[in-house]
């Protein structure tokens, strides 16, 4: 296989992750569902709240080969930030009141690995009356912790970058041919 083959499948599939509904709209999800190696890139945890009392807490666990550098502020949330005992961001809780039928957005930024890789994001969910969700079973459970995929940038084919090149050639032309053409004086020899 050749490398743009890959990238073309590596992308075709990420457009159809993002394409496709997806089955697990009423669950804690991370968007984007795709992103580059070694970006920073600002995620969301998108959180429902699908029974009949408030959630009132939200914990994720992040994974071990992304770097969590920063988070946004959510009125009426609280951020409680789990490091480890080197200081590295490993996880997060948001404490508030989520009320039923209604969803939060929680933002973050992470430096995403340098290599390709899925990123699996478990969270917990917490109600008011004590019940704890888990969302960290296998794509296609009842509890799918969501995931990212992460792969290389995909390069513009070498053609694309000629034809690119042309038509800016082309279009400069065009500007030079229709700047003569403008400043150009009237011929005084044509008769009025």
């Amino acid at each position: 296989m050749t490398k743009s083959f890959v990238a073309r499948a590596v992308l075709c599939l990420v457009v159809l992750s993002l394409l496709v509904p997806s089955l697990v709209f009423g669950h804690a999800v991370v968007y984007p569902k795709a992103s580059t190696t070694g970006a920073y890139e600002k995620y969301v945890l998108r959180v429902p709240n699908e029974k009949d009392v408030a959630t009132t807490r939200v914990e994720i666990h992040f994974p071990a080969d992304v770097r969590v550098s920063s988070f946004s502020d959510v009125p009426g949330w609280q951020l409680e930030v789990l490091t480890d005992s080197a200081k590295k961001i490993i996880g997060a809780v948001w404490t508030g009141t989520l009320a039923a039928h209604r969803f939060v957005e929680l933002p973050f930024v992470a430096a995403n690995p340098k290599t390709a890789a899925t990123l699996v994001w478990p969270v917990f969910q917490t109600y008011a009356g004590g019940e704890k969700v888990e969302w960290t079973g296998p794509q296609g459970s009842k509890t799918p912790a969501s995931s990212t995929t992460i792969a290389a940038a995909v390069e513009p084919v070498a053609a694309s970058k000629g034809a690119s090149t042309l038509i800016s050639y082309a279009a400069l032309g065009i500007a030079v041919v229709s700047l003569g053409l403008a400043l150009r004086r009237p011929d005084s020899s044509r008769g009025a």
